[in-house]
């Protein structure tokens, strides 16, 4: 029987796909990057159907990847990993120039930097899997650590984002143990991983320290994915 957590033993990088057309930039953190030939040298992506990055994708025939360090910040997975091109420019506010072929690269938190000329599109269902030609990248962050899909779960208690190609819809617990949560209790998002802690409270939304989950205003969202109260299960 193949169980979930034998699904999370497969080994997998996170990178940044980006892509551009007609001034409209965007881009998502994937996991489902990867080299299929050599000479000359392929790579091939995966995208859900429903992303922005897809329908740029199409109609651009290019994109980019960047090899994201261990060390990058959460802000980076929050806005590129949970949030839709659809509804917010993603790379405002961030350190990023246009590669050779036109595809916006993020400065920070990248490794090296990829860019392939698309040939070709299979539909696999939910997603497409996009195939380009590599014609040229570089190297940014050279020295730097790469981050593992594993490192994500293990070390940042990350979750796939619901567009993911390995996104497993969480469970809710029936009853939390003891009779249930109190003050103090820690409570994490279902959605994105995120931990809010009553002791340090949430500061950038106005959230003041020692603030019960259970005291937060019924329209406060994850700060890391932008999910409701109602994503949010407590911890025992």
């Amino acid at each position: 029987m193949v169980t979930t957590e034998s699904l999370f033993k497969i080994s997998y990088g996170l990178y940044l796909v980006s892509t551009e057309h007609k001034g409209k930039k965007n881009g998502y953190i994937a996991n489902t990057v990867f080299q299929i030939t050599s000479q000359p040298a392929r790579f091939a992506i995966s995208c859900h159907k429903d992303n922005l990055s897809s329908e740029l994708i199409k109609a651009s025939k290019r994109f980019a990847f960047s090899i994201l360090d261990k060390d990058v910040e959460q802000s980076v997975i929050s806005k590129f990993g949970y949030s839709s091109g659809k509804e917010t420019d993603k790379f405002a506010g961030t350190d990023f120039f246009i590669g050779e072929y036109g595809n916006p690269i993020l400065r920070t938190s990248s490794i090296s930097y990829f860019e392939c000329e698309l040939e070709q599109s299979i539909d696999v269902g939910s997603h497409i899997l996009f195939i380009g030609i590599l014609k040229g990248g570089g190297e940014i962050n050279i020295n730097k650590d790469p981050l593992t899909y594993t490192d994500y779960r293990n070390l940042r208690n990350g979750k796939a984002p619901k567009n993911a190609p390995t996104y497993v819809e969480a469970e809710k617990k029936a009853k939390v143990e003891d009779g249930g949560p109190d003050k103090y209790t820690k409570w994490e998002c279902l959605v994105c991983g995120h931990i809010y802690d009553p002791a340090l409270g949430d500061p950038e939304s106005g959230i003041s320290p020692g603030t019960a989950f259970e005291d937060l205003p019924d329209d406060w969202v994850c700060p890391d994915c932008g999910a409701e109260k109602a994503d949010f299960e407590a911890m025992s």
